[in-house]
C-alpha cells in the first residue's frame, strides 16, 4: 500500500450512512472483501446530527436515536468484516480495463489524511451517497443576501452537534421533514418559530411530524402560500408572505413575518456528482440513477441505493433497500446471470416507480410515491394492460413513499413478460 493503491477488491461502498452500512455489512457477512468510503470523521452521515428518536422501529425492532442508528449499523457491518474508510473522499469514479477477463474493474480516487491520495480498484461499486438540500438558490426569493438564511440540515448540525443556536426568531420554508423536526428543536432550545410557509396545499413532510412539531408547540403552518422575499441587508429582518390563488400570488393579502432567522427546508436533491461523471444515467423525476430490478445502474457493476437512488421517508426503509442491493451483488460477484426483465412505469396518479424493472424469477420490492393527495385510494399494476395485482390504500400522499411487495407467483401466472404499469385511482 506504499504506493497509495489497495489490491482489488470486491466491493466498494461510496457513502458510509444507512444505506453503505447495511449493504456492506450483507456482501461482508457473505465473505466478500468490501470497503465502505466515508467522507465524514465518522460513519452514520445525516443520522448522527438526528438526536431525535423514532428511527429503527421496522429495521432494528426498537426506537432509537438517529446517532443510535447509526452506530448500531456500523457495528454490525464492522462485526460482519466490512472495513470503512472515514475521512476519505472520492475524487473520482470511472471504469478500468478488464481486471480478470470477467469484470471491468472500477476505479475510485480518493484522498485522505492518513493516507494521502489513493486509488481503489473493485469488481463491483455500491452508490450509497445520500443527498444534500435544496437551497435559497433553487427558490429565485428575491431580496439581498443577509446573515441568518440557512439549510434546515446545516442549522441541525450547528446545533446538534457544535451546539450553536442560530437566532431568536425564526420562519422555516417549506414542510419537509427536517423542518418540521428544527421547530420543534428550535422551540426547545428558547427560538420563536413565526411560522412554516409552504407554497403546495397540502405540507410535504410526514403526518407525525405535523402533529408532534408544530401542532404541539402552536406553531402556525401556512399552506397555499409563497415566500416572496427575505427582506435585510445585514442581518435577516423579516420575510414576505402571500398566499396564492390558481397559483398565483394574492398580493393584497400578503403579509410579513418578522424574525431574525430563515430555514430553508425545501426537498432533498439525491448527491449525484460522482455518478454523472462515471457517465451513470440519471432519473429525470427522482434525479437519482436508473437502475434494473437488481438496483444496478446501466453501468455493469456499478449499484446504487438510499436517498442517492431515491428520496425515502425512513431510514429503515433505506437500510432494507441497501440491503437488497448487496444481496444483488453477492448474486453478480458469483455469477448468477439474469435471465430476463419486466420494465416498470409509472402511470396515473403515479410520480415514480423504483426499480425499473422486476424480476419475474423471484418476489420483488417496489417503491413510489403519488402525484397528489388521494383519500381512499387503489393501487393497480397491469402487466401488458392485464390486472395482476391491486390494493386498497386508505390516504395517499406525495409525502408518504409507497412500499409494495409484489409476490413471484403473480408474474408467474402472467408468464413473466411485457411491462408493469403501477397506477392510483381515488375512491
Amino acid at each position: 500500500m506504499s504506493d497509495g493503491s489497495f489490491d482489488i477488491i470486491e466491493v466498494v461502498i461510496i457513502g458510509g450512512g444507512a444505506a453503505g452500512l447495511s449493504a456492506g455489512r450483507i456482501t461482508a457477512a457473505a465473505g466478500l472483501t468490501t470497503a465502505v468510503i466515508e467522507r465524514d470523521s465518522c460513519a452514520g452521515g445525516i443520522l448522527n446530527q438526528c438526536i431525535h428518536n423514532g428511527f429503527g422501529l421496522r429495521y432494528f425492532r426498537e426506537e432509537l436515536t438517529g446517532p443510535e442508528y447509526a452506530e448500531k449499523a456500523a457495528e454490525r457491518a464492522t462485526e460482519a468484516g466490512c472495513r470503512i474508510f472515514t475521512d476519505t473522499t472520492v475524487l473520482e469514479l470511472s471504469v478500468s480495463e478488464p481486471g480478470n477477463g470477467k469484470y471491468k474493474l472500477k476505479k475510485i480516487l480518493c484522498c485522505s489524511p492518513e493516507y494521502g491520495v489513493m486509488e481503489f480498484f473493485a469488481k463491483s461499486v455500491i452508490l450509497a451517497m445520500g443527498s444534500r438540500e435544496r437551497s435559497r438558490g433553487n427558490l429565485a426569493i428575491s431580496g439581498h443576501r443577509p446573515a441568518g438564511v440557512f439549510t434546515a440540515g446545516a442549522v441541525q448540525r450547528l446545533m446538534n452537534i457544535n451546539g450553536y443556536v442560530p437566532g431568536k426568531e425564526a420562519v422555516i420554508i417549506g414542510s419537509g421533514d427536517v423542518g418540521l423536526i428544527m421547530a420543534r428543536r428550535l422551540s426547545w432550545a428558547g427560538v420563536k418559530v413565526k411560522g412554516v410557509v409552504e407554497i403546495m396545499p397540502y405540507p410535504a413532510g410526514l403526518p407525525r411530524n405535523i402533529a408532534q412539531c408544530l401542532e404541539d408547540f402552536d406553531i402556525p403552518l401556512h399552506l397555499s402560500c409563497r415566500t416572496m422575499r427575505i427582506n435585510g441587508r445585514h442581518r435577516v429582518e423579516s420575510v414576505d408572505i402571500a398566499p396564492l390563488e390558481n397559483g398565483r400570488p394574492v398580493l393584497n393579502r400578503a403579509f410579513s413575518l418578522s424574525c431574525d432567522t430563515v430555514l430553508m427546508s425545501v426537498g432533498l436533491i439525491p448527491e449525484n456528482e460522482l455518478s454523472k461523471k462515471a457517465g451513470v444515467a440519471l432519473n429525470p423525476v427522482t434525479g437519482g440513477p436508473v437502475v434494473d430490478s437488481r438496483l444496478m445502474t446501466g453501468i455493469d457493476g456499478i449499484f446504487a441505493c438510499g436517498n442517492v437512488l431515491h428520496i425515502h421517508d425512513l431510514a429503515d426503509y433505506v437500510s432494507a433497500e441497501a440491503e437488497t442491493a448487496g444481496k444483488h451483488v453477492i448474486e453478480y460477484l458469483g455469477g448468477k446471470v439474469k435471465r430476463g426483465e419486466i420494465k416498470t412505469l409509472p402511470g396515473a396518479a403515479v410520480r415514480y416507480v423504483i426499480p425499473g424493472g422486476a424480476d419475474p424469477a423471484s418476489d420483488n420490492t417496489f417503491y413510489m410515491r403519488s402525484a397528489g393527495v388521494m383519500e381512499r385510494a387503489r393501487i393497480n399494476i397491469h402487466q401488458d394492460g392485464r390486472l395482476i395485482y391491486s390494493r386498497p390504500l386508505k390516504y395517499v400522499k406525495p409525502a408518504e413513499m409507497l412500499k409494495i411487495e409484489l409476490p413471484q407467483a403473480v408474474l408467474k401466472e402472467s408468464h413473466g413478460s411485457g411491462v408493469l404499469e403501477f397506477s392510483l385511482l381515488a375512491g
